[in-house]
């Protein structure tokens, strides 16, 4: 199987495609003349495909799809199929974000983080598997820094992107013999309507400016689908935004370690009361 691929021409299905990275991928696909299907259940996933340039002739597609639902996936899939015959690249990207910890966040949130970012995955990944078979193709699934990482605040985040790059993981064994490439993406802080959100809570962004480099780094989204169509084209294994994040892989065992603990939770008593109280401050709000 050869390593790199050009996109152009190539199907690409995006979950997550209304907005942020997915979008942005989509647009840096679409520029390179790929025939790119968003996937997102926001109403706007068809003005998002409209958007998108057509100036190398590609023809481009949104539909809704959740990624909670596996029917309305497989029916998304029938649809792509219908329209383009096959499908070539795969990038599970629809994912969601919750500051807050496990005492202040209810349940069912937890629980949705988890079910949208890892849950979500699995879902989308099985429904368009046979396609990308038939393709030899590419699957490009999104996890996240915080994988890398231990850290307050963002448990069932963290252990959902972790679980996908597990699964990533896997699934590459499983296919390779059947010419299918997997790829398993660490994006940190990407300007994005999830990373704006996060933003104005003041604990938060004071926590992301004293995070160590290079996970305190917050990169433009075009630059982050840069190099998610770079990992697609040359079937990379990883993708780091920023690419620093590959040397710190490398030692992940320090960031999630005894001395990390320590070193974070001489922080963690002063830091941790200040999340609680003002996420319970936004919720109470949110629920007047």
């Amino acid at each position: 199987m050869s390593r790199r691929i050009s996109v152009e021409g190539k199907v690409a299905v995006i979950t997550g495609g209304a907005s942020g990275i997915g979008a942005a991928t989509a647009r840096a696909l679409a520029s390179k003349g790929a025939h790119v299907v968003l996937l997102d259940r926001a109403d706007t996933v068809a003005d998002a495909a409209l958007a998108l340039s057509r100036s190398k002739g590609n023809r481009h597609l949104g539909l809704r799809a959740d990624v909670t639902d596996s029917a309305s996936l497989t029916a998304a899939i029938a649809t792509v199929i219908d329209n383009y015959g096959c499908i070539d690249i795969l990038v599970a990207n629809a994912g969601v974000a919750e500051a807050g910890t496990v005492v202040v966040t209810p349940i069912d949130a937890l629980v949705r983080t988890v079910e949208v970012n890892l849950i979500g995955v699995m879902r989308t990944v099985h429904a368009a598997l046979p396609h990308v078979i038939d393709q030899r193709g590419h699957i490009l699934i999104v996890s996240s820094a915080a994988a890398l990482k231990n850290v307050p605040g963002g448990s069932a985040y963290a252990a959902s992107k972790a679980g996908v790059e597990w699964f990533g993981g896997s699934l590459r064994l499983e296919v390779a013999h059947k010419g299918v490439s997997v790829g398993v993406a660490h994006p940190a802080w990407i300007r994005t309507p999830m990373y704006e959100a996060q933003d104005k809570i003041d604990a938060v962004r004071e926590a992301i400016t004293k995070l160590p480099w290079p996970f305190s780094v917050v990169t433009d989204v075009d630059e982050c689908a840069a190099a998610f169509v770079a990992g697609v084209e040359n079937r990379s294994r990883k993708v780091y935004v920023p690419a620093a994040l590959a040397a710190v892989d490398k030692v992940r065992g320090v960031f999630t370690g005894r001395l990390w603990d320590l070193a974070v939770g001489l922080r963690a008593s002063t830091t941790v009361p200040e999340l609680e109280r003002e996420v319970s401050a936004l919720r109470a709000a949110q629920n007047a």
